[in-house]
């Protein structure tokens, strides 16, 4: 029993006991037949029996009570209390509450366990999943969706962004109002372009959470991709593999019927059939390595690039073409700057492409200076604003007109095609780097001037918390040619 039993509980409890047999008494006294020494003992007496009982009512049920809010607090099973044996009614109680106190209890866990299963079934199905509350906000998300959005709680600003999709947000209130489920294409606009496919489920009833909509997407970027690269392989390599092979056929022709006998003709066409096989061969390798490129361009790099050292690689292997053009290459490199999340194959990819375009294109006899150098926030508004390093190249040639600098990173765009024909090109260098840089989450300037030479500039994403240079740990290094 408690402690202190409430006196006005028991008072009021020995009164309804009371009441009958103490007015039954007061009748008997006032008719005369009991008489009055005797009749007030037999009043006491049932007062006191009454005020006796109602204290054990009232302890037996304060003590049933505070059992049942500590099982309430804690959410845990209930402990029968002691209770007083002259009021079997009061026990049975007890024993019928802990009956269904762990009656609930096992429900209760089996509850937990559907749960626990639930999510763990949401968080390991390979398609991103969200689910919605009723006024259409975002309540969770699964593994997959955090990882596609990179929302570390499910309600990061990708994922806002998603159900304010026009095309979203009308299939979310069809389905709320037909009760069916609905599915819609979804393109979402960025830096890299997501298509998806997103199916809307309405759940009647909710969820155990209260979720109303269960959104179900199915990226399909990489097959979409796949489609465009089928497509754009069969007329670009048609288109750009014409020329060559109707070079080669001809010559083939010629050397079999006039030139059959005439070495010096034989070994001039040989010279340029030879040629030609290698640009078809390095078309081919472009056309196969951009297509590759497109197919992980929706996927974000993981890793770390050191850019000094990757440019000192490809300036050694660019040693060759420099010696041929009589080109100078300086080198201004901060060895500490760091890329990350970033693929140090694809960087490598990078600094190749735009240290054979500087050297094939620019000034023959010129300087072609290349600088790696930490991004100081705000330096350049073109840039983002966060940590990330810059890799330049910046050549002294002709320069490029400001009409043709927009349409650089498309697919054998050529300023002057004569020209990029015969300095070996394809056509597809810069359109690999803007894809590259696309799935680095990055940024390409390309600042030039006629006459004046060309200047690319590639911001890359750095660590948190990777410091801004200041020049150094900068090393300079000359490879004349």
């Amino acid at each position: 029993m408690p402690e202190r039993v409430p006196f006005g509980s028991v008072l009021r409890a020995a009164a309804l006991i009371a009441v009958v047999p103490a007015a039954a008494l007061a009748l008997l006294m006032a008719d005369g037949r009991i008489a009055g020494e005797p009749g007030f003992l037999a009043l006491a007496a049932v007062v006191a029996g009454a005020v006796a009982v109602g204290r054990l009512w009232i302890g037996n049920l304060a003590r049933l009570a505070e059992g049942l809010r500590r099982a309430s607090e804690a959410d845990a099973g209930f402990d029968r209390p002691g209770l007083a044996p002259l009021l079997p009614s009061v026990a049975e109680v007890a024993d019928r509450v802990a009956v269904l106190a762990r009656r609930l209890a096992e429900r209760a866990e089996q509850v937990g366990q559907l749960q626990r299963a639930d999510h763990a079934i949401v968080e390991a199905l390979p398609d991103p999943l969200l689910v919605l509350a009723p006024d259409r906000g975002p309540l969770r998300a699964n593994a997959a969706a955090r990882a596609l959005f990179g929302a570390a709680d499910g309600r990061g600003g990708d994922i806002a962004a998603l159900l304010r999709h026009p095309v979203l947000a009308g299939a979310v209130d069809a389905a709320l109002a037909d009760g069916r489920a609905q599915a819609v294409d979804l393109t979402l606009p960025g830096p890299m372009a997501r298509e998806l496919v997103a199916r809307v489920v309405p759940m009647d009833p909710p969820l155990a959470d209260g979720g109303r909509i269960v959104v179900l997407l199915t990226d399909r970027s990489r097959e979409r991709a796949v489609e465009r690269m089928r497509a754009d392989f069969v007329a670009n390599a048609s288109h750009e593999l014409r020329t060559p092979l109707a070079s080669l056929i001809g010559f083939i022709e010629t050397l079999r019927g006039p030139a059959e006998d005439d070495p010096a003709a034989r070994a001039r066409f040989l010279g340029i059939m030879a040629e030609q096989s290698e640009r078809m061969r390095r078309l081919i390798d472009d056309l196969l390595g951009l297509s590759r490129i497109e197919l992980t361009e929706h996927q974000p790099p993981t890793g770390e690039a050191v850019p000094a050292q990757i440019v000192r690689a490809e300036a050694a292997a660019m040693e060759p073409i420099a010696a041929a053009r009589r080109a100078t290459l300086v080198l201004e490199l901060d060895e500490a700057a760091r890329a990350a999340p970033a693929d140090a194959e694809q960087v490598a990819q990078v600094v190749r492409n735009l240290l054979e375009n500087a050297l094939r294109y620019g000034r023959e006899g010129g300087t072609v200076t290349v600088r790696v150098a930490r991004a100081v926030p705000g330096e350049d508004r073109r840039l983002p604003a966060r940590p990330g390093v810059v890799l330049a190249v910046a050549d002294d040639g002709p320069g490029i007109a400001r009409e043709h600098i927009p349409r650089l990173t498309e697919r054998f765009y050529r300023v002057d095609r004569g020209r990029a024909r015969s300095a070996g090109g394809t056509g597809l260098g810069l359109a690999i780097v803007k894809h590259i840089v696309n799935r680095h989450r990055g940024a390409l300037l390309i600042d030039s001037e006629e006459g004046r030479g060309s200047s690319f500039r590639v911001w890359l994403p750095a660590p948190e918390g990777h410091g801004q240079g200041h020049g150094q740990g900068q090393a300079q290094g000359q490879a004349e040619g």
